[in-house]
């Protein structure tokens, strides 16, 4: 009998992702705290089904989320080539020349080296996990140079990965949206119809757009208010030169401890070449198959999993055709793929969370809360409150738009069947579902954003919340005015 269709969902099946919320913020450890999440599913799906195979987590669950095709595209694209580039960096010194060439020119202090991150962020926007990864690894040699605290690097490499992706979406996102979409309303025939609304709804994706600018904002140290715990932490790294809080456990090690790994290799001389090369082909494997793809010239676009594998091996190319001996290479490559220990661990337990929620149908019960007897003005700022609530609770902003979106645009198109009121409920759910993936500790964005700037998880997590929550109950606010505009 399977779990999942044991019974309707309840509010037992929010409780794992509760506990492991709960957990990661009491212990600011969250291994234990998604471990303890998983048993706890094991037990709701124990309670629903009667049957004793379910208490197995590890059969039911964990196995089947470290074998899926997800983690295995996290764990060799994401942890390991990029892991091992970086200790390819380490060896050639790139990251750190380019930062001593590039960020030198352009950055003169802690503001402007803020807005560098903030400016690269954007750069990198091709989607949430390819953003924070070249944005963390690229800006962290500059903001450590300028004392900028690793939890406002972390929250500004985060909130201009996502964020940014459903703003200027020239990505996957509006391919992937609209093939969930068709036929969802009467004018939604195929997907071509569904990118067009993609791109039509981004001036009422007011999450997205307050993200991205309040983010710039604080960049430039504009923000009147940060929270109690950013500004302490802006002010401990300006004073004092720390960059992480006391008891912090970066999951990655400091720039430091890696180079006693992967030092640079005696007598070879940096060069731009050894950074610009790698990322050159990877922006160009990533970005240019998506435009040639919307030209009607090849039929798939997305080819990320290869321009990650190809950005690593032509960084090992290089670095030997510039001198450097194979075996110096390969060391440093391994080296830096060791240094994803941790990263690896977390992020597997957060894609069996994920198992875990779509096994007890979390997301189809918060959906449920709410039945469609509301008012037409306040629905979008409901829908925002839904997905971020999912989004927080699965991580994942990809997986709240498959549940909500079929449910979401059929109610609005029956409550009020006009195009711009669809449209400000579409960027409603767009701009929640990315504050919830961005805020939550079990989201590989969240997760990505942290390792990559050299943070703690819980520390990047508990000081970016106040900030995009204000940023969120702005958005739900906006989307509010436009409903009331569009009724009047």
């Amino acid at each position: 009998m399977d779990a999942s269709a044991a019974m309707e969902p309840g509010f037992l099946s929010v409780v794992p992702a509760l506990v492991a919320i709960a957990l990661a913020f009491w212990t600011k450890n969250v291994l234990p705290a998604l471990f303890a999440g998983i048993l706890t599913a094991g037990l709701v799906m124990f309670a629903q089904s009667g049957e004793a195979k379910d208490l197995n987590v590890i059969s039911k669950l964990l196995l089947p989320a470290l074998g899926s095709e997800g983690y295995a595209k996290i764990l060799l694209i994401y942890l390991w080539s990029l892991g091992g580039l970086i200790g390819i960096w380490e060896k050639t010194g790139a990251a750190l020349h380019f930062a001593e060439v590039v960020g030198g020119k352009l950055v003169k202090g802690p503001r402007s080296a803020m807005v560098y991150v903030w400016v690269l962020g954007c750069v990198f926007h091709q989607g949430g996990t390819v953003s924070t990864v070249l944005a963390g690894t690229t800006a962290r040699p500059v903001a450590d140079k300028h004392k900028i605290s690793h939890e406002e690097l972390s929250y500004i490499v985060d909130s201009t990965a996502s964020p940014v992706a459903t703003v200027i979406p020239f990505n996957a996102w509006p391919t992937y949206v609209a093939g969930l979409i068709v036929g969802a309303v009467p004018f939604l025939t195929d997907s071509g119809a569904g990118v067009t609304l993609f791109f039509q709804s981004i001036p009422f994706n007011f999450y997205g757009i307050f993200a991205v600018f309040g983010t710039l904002l604080f960049a430039l140290g504009w923000m009147p208010w940060v929270g109690k715990d950013m500004a302490a932490a802006r002010t401990r790294a300006r004073s004092t030169g720390v960059l992480d809080a006391p008891g912090a456990r970066p999951m990655m090690p400091s720039a430091a401890d890696l180079s006693a790994v992967t030092s640079t290799v005696k007598g070879y001389t940096p060069s731009l070449l050894d950074f610009g090369v790698p990322l050159g082909v990877l922006i160009g494997l990533a970005v240019i198959p998506i435009a040639l793809s919307k030209a009607g010239l090849i039929s798939n676009g997305n080819w990320i999993n290869e321009a990650f594998l190809a950005c690593v091996l032509s960084a090992m190319v290089v670095a030997v055709a510039r001198g450097m001996k194979l075996d110096d290479v390969m060391d440093g490559f391994l080296g830096g793929c060791k240094s994803m220990t941790i990263g690896a661990l977390i992020l597997g337990l957060a894609v069996t969370m994920g198992e875990a929620a779509k096994a007890l149908q979390t997301s189809a019960y918060l959906v449920g809360l709410f039945g469609d007897a509301l008012p037409a003005v306040a629905l979008p700022a409901v829908l925002t409150l839904i997905c971020m609530g999912i989004a927080f609770a699965t991580g994942t902003s990809f997986g709240t738009y498959a549940v909500v979106m079929p449910v979401a645009l059929p109610m609005a198109w029956h409550l009020v069947p006009d195009p711009t009121y669809l449209k400000v409920c579409f960027g409603a759910v767009i701009g929640g579902a990315v504050y919830g993936d961005q805020c939550s500790p079990v989201s590989d964005t969240t997760i990505l954003s942290s390792m990559f700037s050299g943070c703690d998880l819980m520390d990047h997590t508990r000081t970016q919340l106040p900030l995009a929550t204000v940023f969120a109950g702005l958005g739900a606010l906006a989307s509010t005015i436009a409903a009331a505009l569009v009724l009047a």
